[in-house]
């Protein structure tokens, strides 16, 4: 291989690996393509020239790793592996359409021998293509699901894609690939951000992307993506019922044991994750018992003494407050930090429609196309229509995607939509009294601070966020926002 030709695949074997929601990702796969920006062909540009260099290679014999140095071969791979990846693209989307479907029972893989075939060809082993067929299995359910249950484009959005795509593939994919795909039971992640912003979605796309091996003497994946996460939200236990949704019981281990049950850490199968949502909820007996299912990946079941081994991962949200939980003593510090491996926040509809305001326009022709059945401007211009006519402009959707939703629905039936009381009544937030303030002329330095600190925090929802934004500590944010709120509140009650 000329030192062209090096440059050339040790480019490819960048992107091979990279964040697709990134930027670099982005401007690597540009240069590969030899286009400039968003270009409407890139992607077949971009197969097209690998495609070319691996073909000369082939020509000339020299598609193998016996004809040459094994730090050149490992570049040509990631190059045969990135192109043979994105010439399948759709028949990969299908199957995942028909196994979404066909739910629990696995459906045979019928483009699994060509994709086997083409890296055979180009110089992969057996062993290491029907590996690679579940790497492309695993990396096409992630981008799917990502990109299907998380539309928008705001810069917010794009960040939390790429910060799900991390969480799965980790910011190094080539290490991934190479000694993690299957070890990944341990790095557990919170998800934080306010009721009903797509926490849920987020949980389901990381859920669905476990690794499974591929079966080629079945010609299918034993393993329904669909039965990878087992979901359970702890809010809607009683604490008396809570350790038997997670674990188990036995026949007469409590009165109402009429029978034995199986818990959601049973139901979980080796590469897939439970879903614990509203974390913040659990007493503190509860979080014990969970830390030692992280710590000693072990569990027994209510009434039981025969210990069960738990080898998935765990994914837990929460709209509370941990850090302040934390401090009140009402969530374990060691708790906490056996959850947080990684720590995602999922932004509120009212920063990403303040961040873009064409937010709103993709997010509607999504969910008309979810509601619908198929995609349709009229509606969804007719749902736009409706929106921009009966709600005030800045409306903060407190109910953010999940009221989104149902103004669609609603709008659907009733060519009409009002939001409830406690929407109106958000819309005197901070920014609006914020403004008020300033207008009036009235405000003294150290309020004008506060209440700039209580209108960063009511758009990006993090005391974290706002202390980058302002360059004050956390601590000091928090007490602003916080003296804020009081005031506003008693400002409330006296009118």
């Amino acid at each position: 291989m000329n030192a062209k030709e090096r440059e050339f695949f040790q480019l490819v074997s960048r992107a091979a690996y990279l964040n697709p929601f990134s930027d670099e990702r982005d401007a690597v796969d540009s240069r590969i393509a030899e286009v400039e920006g968003d270009h409407p062909e890139l992607l077949p540009r971009l197969i097209g020239a690998i495609d070319q260099r691996l073909g000369e290679l082939e020509a000339r014999g020299d598609l193998s790793q016996d004809a040459m140095p094994y730090e050149d071969w490992r570049l040509v791979e990631h190059a045969v592996l990135f192109e043979t990846f994105h010439r399948f693209v759709e028949p990969l989307d299908a199957l995942i359409e028909r196994q979404l479907k066909a739910g629990s029972e696995p459906v045979p893989v019928a483009v699994a021998p060509d994709i086997l075939a083409r890296l055979r060809r180009r110089g992969v082993s057996r062993e290491r293509s029907a590996r690679m067929l579940s790497f492309f299995w695993q990396l096409r359910r992630a981008y799917y699901f990502i990109v299907q249950g998380l539309s928008g484009i705001s810069p917010s959005m794009r960040r939390l894609r790429e910060a799900l795509w991390n969480d799965v593939f980790t910011h190094d994919g080539a290490r991934f690939e190479r000694m993690l795909w299957n070890r990944l039971e341990d790095f557990s992640v919170i998800l934080r951000g306010e009721t009903g912003s797509g926490k849920g979605q987020a949980a389901a796309a990381i859920g669905r992307s476990g690794y499974v091996p591929f079966d080629e003497r079945a010609g299918a994946f034993p393993t329904s993506f669909t039965d990878l996460i087992v979901n359970l939200n702890l809010s809607q236990y009683p604490e008396s019922l809570i350790e038997s949704e997670l674990f188990g019981h036995k026949k007469g281990a409590f009165t109402g044991a009429v029978d034995n049950h199986v818990g959601a850490f049973d139901r979980c199968s080796p590469n897939g994750a439970i879903f614990l949502d509203e974390i913040g909820e659990v007493s503190i007996p509860v979080q014990i018992k969970l830390l030692r299912v992280l710590q000693e990946r072990v569990f027994t079941p209510v009434g039981s003494h025969d210990e069960r081994r738990f080898e998935g991962r765990v994914i837990a949200a929460t709209h509370r407050d941990l850090d302040e939980a934390r401090r009140e003593r009402r969530f374990r510090n060691d708790f906490y930090y056996r959850l947080c491996s990684d720590v995602i926040e999922v932004p509120p509809l009212r920063v990403r429609v303040a961040e873009e305001p064409r937010e709103l326009e993709v997010l509607v022709g999504s969910l008309v196309e979810r509601i619908v059945g198929e995609t349709d401007e009229d509606v969804a211009g007719q749902v736009l229509e409706v929106i921009e006519r009966e709600l005030p402009a800045g409306y903060p959707w407190p109910g953010n995607v999940r009221e989104l939703e149902q103004c669609v629905r609603r709008v659907l039936l009733t060519g009409h939509f009002v939001p409830d009381a406690a929407g109106a009544h958000g819309l005197g937030g901070p920014a609006d009294r914020f403004l008020e303030r300033i207008q009036a002329g009235t405000l003294e330095a150290r309020e004008l601070t506060a209440r700039y600190c209580a209108m960063l925090h009511a758009r990006h929802g993090t005391y974290e966020e706002v202390a980058r934004i302002t360059g004050l500590d956390r601590r000091t944010v928090r007490k602003y926002v916080q003296q804020i709120a009081d005031e506003d509140a008693d400002e409330d009650e006296d009118g």
